[in-house]
């Protein structure tokens, strides 16, 4: 599997939407790997995590301050040991786009199972709310062969009921299915027909912010 290389989202990595200035501060954090680094957008104000903090302003008239922690690449276990650390605390939601990594590279159920639980203790040390984001559908994905499409299908299928059992352990964890928003179209993929563009990005946050607590 070779997608075109694309480049992180350059720019801030933290940020501020405005909002209702009488209302309380909500704090938000992205953690990850190249989605939650905006590969596919030029800014982070364009990828997931400016879009969840656009569309969080919008439904709750808070401000809404973003922070974002990515890397091309990472798998859990480099997200839980180099990447979990840099998170901020005191947050509201704290929000983990993992796993990609993990199937291509086809690391275990078991220790998916590991990594995930460790970082979702860990965001939950740091945040009211953790909200794991399920495997995007590979079967979607323009850039791959069929073949392809569906061994990567099986294998986020099995690490998605890991994600769903390690977020039914932890009260303040949750996890949302890529199932509740699919893909319709080319617009929906950057350029490397892999990665979601701004489009791909806002929608993938309009299903996460119906999850979140605020």
């Amino acid at each position: 599997m070779s997608p075109e290389a694309l480049p992180e989202a350059s720019g801030p990595t933290r940020g501020t939407v405005a909002g209702d200035p009488t209302r309380p501060l909500a704090r938000i954090a992205v953690l990850g790997e190249s989605t939650a680094a905006g590969v596919g957008v030029e800014t982070h104000e364009d990828g997931f995590v400016g879009s969840l903090a656009r569309v969080l302003a919008e439904r709750t008239g808070r401000p809404v301050a973003w922070e974002v922690v990515g890397q091309n690449a990472a798998t859990a276990h480099r997200i839980r040991l180099r990447l979990l650390p840099q998170v901020g605390e005191d947050l509201n939601v704290a929000v983990l786009l993992a796993g990609v990594n993990d199937v291509v590279h086809q690391r275990t159920p078991e220790d998916w199972r590991d990594d995930l639980a460790a970082i979702v203790d860990g965001l939950t040390d740091r945040a009211e709310q953790v909200v794991v984001a399920g495997l995007p559908p590979f079967a979607a994905i323009p850039s791959l062969p069929d073949d392809l499409r569906r061994a990567l299908s099986e294998a986020a299928e099995i690490l998605d009921e890991v994600s769903q059992n390690v977020c039914g352990e932890q009260p303040r964890a949750t996890f949302v299915s890529s199932k509740e928003f699919v893909p319709d179209g080319p617009e929906f993929f950057a350029q490397d027909g892999y990665h979601p563009s701004a489009v791909g990005y806002l929608l993938w946050a309009q299903a996460v912010a119906e999850h979140v607590a605020l």
